[in-house]
């Protein structure tokens, strides 16, 4: 089967979501370029977001993200991954719900904290109860991640496979101006 994306798909969500490992197993199921707004910001600063954070600080990074991410939807249609607070800039939300969609990757903190729990690379985790702040983070975000276009439910019992197959079928079933069988 073959598709045809009429507008970006940019995935929003909670670190831990699968925005990314969804991301990249949708792009390939619809034959379209899958871009990490993260890694775009990574390669841009020769550094990690991590570094960035340290050197700079949240807010320069934010900024930073959010030039990235406009280019980035400016640019040929595709699956974005963008990072977890990404979708809290109003200014964000409306050019992405302008010139794309934003699809939630709605986790429970559970699943979150099972994917995450184990790694350093979360610069907002680096605090002396990364599960408390994880759920701090998650009661804050929760309430900007609902206005997302569509949001999908991720389930701790499914493939990357499966999850990449549900988001298409969302929005084949809700947004036949983003995504269309041929």
């Amino acid at each position: 089967m073959s598709y045809d994306l009429k507008k970006t798909v940019v995935f929003v969500g909670m670190m831990g979501a699968g925005k990314t490992a969804v991301g990249r197993a949708l792009a390939a199921k619809l034959d379209v370029p899958f871009i990490d707004s993260d890694a775009e910001i990574v390669k841009a600063a020769n550094m990690s977001i991590a570094e960035i954070f340290e050197r700079d600080g949240e807010a320069f990074f934010r900024l930073k993200e959010s030039q990235v991410i406009a280019r980035l939807l400016e640019e040929e249609r595709c699956i974005l991954s963008t990072g977890g607070g990404a979708y809290l800039a109003e200014g964000n939300r409306a050019e992405i719900s302008e010139r794309g969609v934003a699809v939630w990757l709605d986790a429970d903190v559970e699943l979150l904290w099972n994917r995450v729990k184990h790694k350093d690379t979360r610069p907002l985790l680096r605090t002396d109860n990364p599960r408390k702040t994880l759920e701090e983070i998650f009661e804050a975000r929760v309430p900007l991640y609902g206005l997302a276009d569509l949001p999908v439910k991720a389930d701790a019992g499914l493939s990357i496979e499966e999850m990449a197959d549900r988001v298409a079928q969302a929005l084949l079933d809700a947004r036949p101006d983003v995504l269309a069988e041929m």
